[in-house]
């Protein structure tokens, strides 16, 4: 992202929930500057409540520069309806050509490769060709909420050639669309199954229609493999929720990992090798109803197959959940799980 930040010629969107304070927030900084200060157009949209620890030199900075910085949903007395709702969207895209989505946020705990534990497990991905329009226009569709403009022209909208061979789209949802997109892809997406699903997932919050729709693949014989945080978390309450919700994915024969290395933060979902989404959405109500995300889609057997090999290393330093081990947790464990899972609607 870097890289491609520092290549830019014409525009810069770059949109992100997390933005702290670190030697990676002023890596990123830095480079938007000096952009910036060499006529590129810069925007940077940063959520409120996400970039509540960006260093306040690095917005000082930005300004002065030139950059356009946005806060998504800031705290007035006028947008307390819509405290709850953030973007959770992390879109980069440069020159119109280059676009970047996944899990990462602008922070050092990604600055590793997720094997320590002060390090995040996480999967960003960088894309080019006529997808990058849809990252663009995604990007767009907050811009003018927060900064009423609208980005328009080849500085934002070149002409793309296909490049590569995958079937692309950017897939986005938002509270303010009244509907739930997102969700619905990811049911349709399980409900398709025929042979296989595997997703990883940062925050795992099935309510019941999720967990009827996984049991209902399974028993059309559809393996499924999830793989979710372990003993590193950022949040003990939604694990806890998330364990509340288990009992009839293990009867169903639902395979689930706990990740150990370190915090694991990744989304993606890989159907039958073949469809794989991925992008800033959690399986959680807060992804599929309250917060702007934005997914990546793909259908290619050979980007797929790719993904699978990343999964399997995953899950080989994971530990399977059985359904004994489940049910063996501690008394507290499980009042704590069941006291979690009351809140799960806002997870």
């Amino acid at each position: 992202m870097l890289e491609a930040i520092r290549g830019a010629q014409e525009s810069i969107a770059f949109e992100t929930y997390i933005y702290w304070s670190g030697d990676i927030g002023q890596q990123f900084s830095d480079a938007l500057c000096e952009r910036a200060q060499a006529g590129v157009k810069v925007h940077v949209l940063l959520d409120w409540l996400g970039a509540d620890k960006i260093d306040g030199k690095f917005l000082t900075a930005m300004k002065a520069a030139g950059v356009q910085v946005e806060r998504y949903h800031p705290l007035r007395w006028y947008n307390l309806s819509r405290l709850n709702n953030r973007t959770h969207r992390k879109l980069l895209v440069v020159d119109g050509r280059i676009g970047f989505t996944g899990g990462v946020g602008i922070a050092d705990v990604w600055a590793g490769n997720g094997s320590a534990k002060d390090h995040w497990r996480d999967s960003h991905y960088k894309i080019e060709g006529p997808a990058v329009a849809q990252m663009q226009a995604a990007f767009g569709d907050n811009w003018m909420k927060t900064h009423a403009q609208v980005l328009f022209g080849d500085a934002y909208y070149p002409e793309l050639p296909q490049i590569g061979r995958s079937r692309a789209q950017v897939f986005k949802s938002s509270r303010d669309e009244g509907s739930e997109s997102v969700r619905l892809m990811y049911l349709l997406s399980i409900a398709s199954a025929t042979k296989s699903i595997r997703l990883q997932a940062a925050y795992f919050v099935p309510d019941d229609l999720a967990i009827d729709t996984l049991v209902t693949a399974r028993k059309r014989g559809v393996t499924i493999e999830i793989i979710v945080p372990g003993p590193n978390t950022d949040s003990e309450i939604v694990q806890g929720a998330s364990r509340s919700r288990w009992a009839a994915l293990l009867d169903a024969g639902v395979l689930i990992y706990e990740y150990q290395p370190s915090l694991y933060h990744c989304k993606v979902l890989i159907v039958d090798d073949v469809w794989v989404s991925v992008g800033s959405t959690n399986f959680d109500n807060r992804s599929f109803r309250l917060n702007d995300e934005a997914n990546l889609n793909i259908y290619d057997a050979a980007f797929a197959a790719e993904q699978v090999t990343v999964f399997e290393s995953d899950k080989s330093v994971s530990r399977r959940m059985t359904r004994a081990d489940f049910r063996n947790r501690s008394t507290l464990g499980k009042m704590f799980d069941a006291v979690a899972g009351l809140l799960r609607q806002q997870f």
